[in-house]
């Protein structure tokens, strides 16, 4: 027997005795008091927490291959995404996945190996196009049926890695850009993604299925996108690792847009180490995006080179200071992180920089209003969808209220549909607000002399209202590195009753680098992750 189903086994075993010698055995009070720790005991996973290297490690001495890694996550996807706890995070399985597998073991066999992931298995947020048997839809049904005709480039740049597509996981629908109350991890075609910490709260959006797939252990590696928040908030509240790229680091082209100003796509995984493996791969040259034709001088190859968990020394990070006094248990977390981070010789600077920040009025929505409208009618009139305009998937909704538009509306679309063109002078006087927001976040960093910014990602995941939507929490550092299209790195700060948050770390344009060495030295000192219980409520003690 293996040592860690030797060590699973007994654990069963002491658990079963004293259940056995309780006296409460017979109450239901007292299995419903336990079930969590049940679960986590019975939920023995062979693959649980496995990183990209230790999984090519196994590969490499024969212990095992591509092709039962896929099986092992497909049955895993079976036992937890589609029954038992039902996170439902993936939308649609790649048929070919199996094939895939076993073609990158034949490779192997022959000596090719095509770098770090080779074989592992992937999933991708259904905004991302891949040329194969799977649709992409953006959780829209008015896109359903919809195949792509050629790969997203960031999958082009996958499959030439050795990566195995295994499927596409579930989103906030339209990538969270459809109603004023939409719902984190809810579309009209994959139904309601769950927290897999605690299955009646959020899991955030709209890369909810990337981020709580990676939790619950169905993959590997995940790819979500993200405008504002997309990536960094489902990191957050999963425990898991998200990398915002710079925008102009990694292609959109082939990804359902909303703004062209905004948009990236990142990896999101369990440690630092696989993120900065997958951004390194992910990024690239490419002559269709043009915020990628004017920077490729800026991309790196390898970010593993920069993983040093002496990389706080001598940082110096700002902490949002209005942070402190928001939610005590947030408050503690953070004290925690920031002791933790002092420990390691970083030197913490407590400044206000959000509340500025928002004082810009950066017209944001606007923004996104007219580069949405202008993108998505671009990508629809190109591809082989249903539907070839805006307009026509606002009809389309209307026709088709009951299945997609059960519980809220689409007054952004509606609204969206409104604007102009790009070359309208309400969007031309907008958009030059961003040229002052990235002013003055480089005159920030400049005047106190920052290598990064912190605070909470988010507060702790909401309980899902389908009615009337979101509750954020009035946390989301993420803010202003999103609007300038800067990169920023999440990671996880810690629990309280089993309810996870994150930390983010902002940096300036294209320093990614920096931000892989101190999200990495920070998870090094503090490790924070912890595998979901799968509670299905806060009162499941």
């Amino acid at each position: 027997m293996k040592r860690r189903d030797f060590i699973a086994h007994s654990s069963i075993g002491i658990i079963g005795f004293s259940l056995i010698n309780s006296t409460e055995f017979n109450s239901y009070s007292f299995f419903k008091k336990n079930i969590a720790s049940l679960i986590s005991v019975f939920d023995h996973f062979e693959l649980s927490e496995l990183s990209i290297s230790e999984l090519q490690d196994q590969m490499k001495t024969g212990k095992i291959s591509s092709e039962s890694i896929t099986k092992i996550y497909l049955k895993r996807i079976e036992n937890i995404d589609k029954s038992g706890p039902k996170i439902n995070s993936i939308i649609e399985l790649n048929p070919d996945a199996l094939k895939v597998a076993k073609r990158m073991d034949e490779e192997r066999i022959t000596g090719k190996i095509r770098g770090p992931l080779h074989g592992i298995p992937v999933l991708i947020k259904d905004n991302i196009d891949t040329a194969d048997q799977m649709m992409t839809t953006a959780g829209s049904l008015a896109l359903l049926n919809h195949k792509a005709s050629k790969d997203a480039f960031i999958v082009t740049k996958l499959r030439e890695a050795g990566a195995v597509i295994l499927g596409k996981t579930n989103l906030s629908e339209w990538a969270n850009f459809r109603s004023t109350r939409s719902v984190s991890g809810w579309s009209s075609r994959g139904g309601q993604t769950k927290n897999p910490y605690v299955l009646d709260r959020s899991p955030c959006g709209s890369s909810s299925g990337s981020g709580a797939a990676m939790a619950a252990n169905l993959c590997a590696v995940a790819i979500g996108t993200e405008t504002d928040g997309s990536i960094s908030c489902p990191a957050s509240m999963n425990s898991v690792v998200g990398i915002k790229p710079t925008v102009g680091l990694v292609s959109r082209t082939g990804i359902i847009p909303i703004s062209k100003t905004q948009d990236t796509a990142g990896p999101i995984t369990r440690t630092v180490k696989d993120a900065a493996i997958v951004l390194g791969i992910i990024a690239g040259y490419d002559p269709e995006d043009k915020a990628i034709l004017q920077n490729n001088e800026k991309r790196i190859l390898d970010y593993t080179q920069f993983l040093d968990s002496n990389g706080l020394n001598g940082k110096r990070i700002g902490v949002e200071k209005s942070f402190l006094q928001k939610h005590e248990a947030v408050d503690a977390l953070l004290k925690k992180a920031l002791d933790q981070m002092k420990n390691k010789g970083a030197i913490i600077v407590e400044l206000e920089f959000i509340e500025p920040f928002n004082k810009l009025n950066v017209e944001e929505n606007k923004v996104l209003q007219y580069e949405f409208k202008d993108g998505l009618n671009k990508y629809l009139a190109a591809a082989n969808t249903p539907v070839k305009s805006l307009q026509e998937l606002i009809k389309f909704n209307k026709l088709n209220e009951s299945r997609a538009m059960p519980f809220f509306q689409q007054e952004i679309l509606d609204s969206t549909q409104l604007k102009g063109n790009l070359e309208n002078p309400d969007y031309i006087k907008a958009i030059a607000k961003y040229t002052e927001a990235r002013s003055f976040y480089n005159n920030f960093f400049d005047t106190h002399k920052l290598d990064a910014f912190c605070g909470p990602a988010n507060g702790f995941p909401w309980c899902t209202d389908l009615i009337n939507g979101d509750s954020f929490t009035g946390y989301g550092v993420y803010g202003p590195a999103a609007v300038c299209g800067y990169p920023s790195i999440t990671v996880p700060m810690g629990n309280v009753k089993d309810l996870p948050v994150g930390i983010s770390f902002l940096g300036r344009a294209y320093n990614e680098a920096e931000l892989i060495t101190i999200g990495y030295a920070y998870e090094q000192a503090s490790k924070n992750r912890i595998q979901p219980n799968f509670k299905k409520t806060m009162e499941e003690n």
